[in-house]
């Protein structure tokens, strides 16, 4: 009777092994943390000094060469982490995150329509090429990791339970950038002296701005005929606040992250050790 539990006990032992990928060393999670946060920067900076673009004269092309530099970075490391290894190759791991991709902006198209995002066809760039991006941070790890394994999904997503160091990896990054992205929203409509942060109040027939320029205030009143409304403006320049937002909580993410997943990657060690 104890041979027989002895021998379901290192069956079972041996499934959760080849389920999941073995736990990272701290180089590991250190170096991926570091690879993914570094190409996103790296891409940033490339738009604006090698292609002379920015988020604020061209949203759609800037969006556009940050999702495509940071893309092989992000796929080819998650890759690596895949979860059954024996039974996914390689290979097949940076497929998915490849077919995540797509799949993962169509949601997020969806639900920034849903939460106000502009509708119609000069938009489309703007948003595709953010969509890809939110996907990009979001969507693709766990497409890389975790495949169609809808429990791990639910319960790093839906139920945010992550277990170890590779589902921090996943999980508080994705949840940063939502999170950024939702408050980068917020100063869209305000007046910062930009030409995609103009807020304006009508008041009989003309408009009232409140203008702060070296911390100074002035009432500024114009005619009505060149009132901009904050959201004829919010649309004329989506998504850039959004899109910064975004950027700045996955960076931010990554950091707690690495916190989390050293922490966790070496009490899972120490149970490894203790076991045998």
């Amino acid at each position: 009777m104890n041979l027989k539990e002895k021998k379901k006990k290192k069956e079972n032992q041996n499934h959760v092994g080849n389920d999941a990928p073995s736990p990272l060393s701290s180089s590991h999670t250190i170096g991926a943390h570091l690879v993914c946060a570094l190409g996103l920067a790296l891409s940033f900076w490339a738009t604006h000094h090698l292609f002379s673009t920015s988020l604020i004269s061209d949203p759609a092309h800037t969006l556009f060469l940050i999702w495509v530099f940071e893309t092989p970075i992000l796929v080819l490391v998650y890759s690596r982490f895949r979860k059954n290894p024996k039974e996914c190759s390689y290979w097949k791991a940076v497929g998915r995150g490849l077919l995540g991709l797509p799949l993962g902006a169509l949601i997020n198209i969806f639900g920034a329509i849903a939460l106000g995002a502009p509708v119609g066809i000069q938009y489309l760039l703007r948003t595709s090429n953010w969509s890809l991006l939110m996907s990009l941070l979001t969507f693709v790890p766990a497409a890389c990791v975790f495949g169609s394994s809808w429990t791990d999904w639910q319960r790093v997503f839906a139920h945010t339970k992550p277990i170890g160091a590779i589902d921090y990896m996943i999980c508080l990054p994705a949840h940063g950038t939502i999170i950024g992205a939702w408050l980068g929203a917020w100063p869209m409509p305000l007046d910062w002296e930009r030409p995609w942060q103009i807020a304006s109040a009508m008041e009989g027939g003309g408009s009232t701005i409140l203008c702060a320029s070296d911390l100074q205030v002035d009432l500024v009143r114009i005619p009505s005929a060149y009132t901009v409304t904050s959201a004829q403006n919010t649309d004329g320049e989506w998504p850039v606040s959004v899109s910064y937002g975004a950027m700045a909580g996955y960076l931010l993410a990554m950091v707690a992250s690495l916190g989390f997943a050293l922490v966790r990657g070496g009490a899972s060690r120490s149970c490894l050790l203790k076991q045998d």
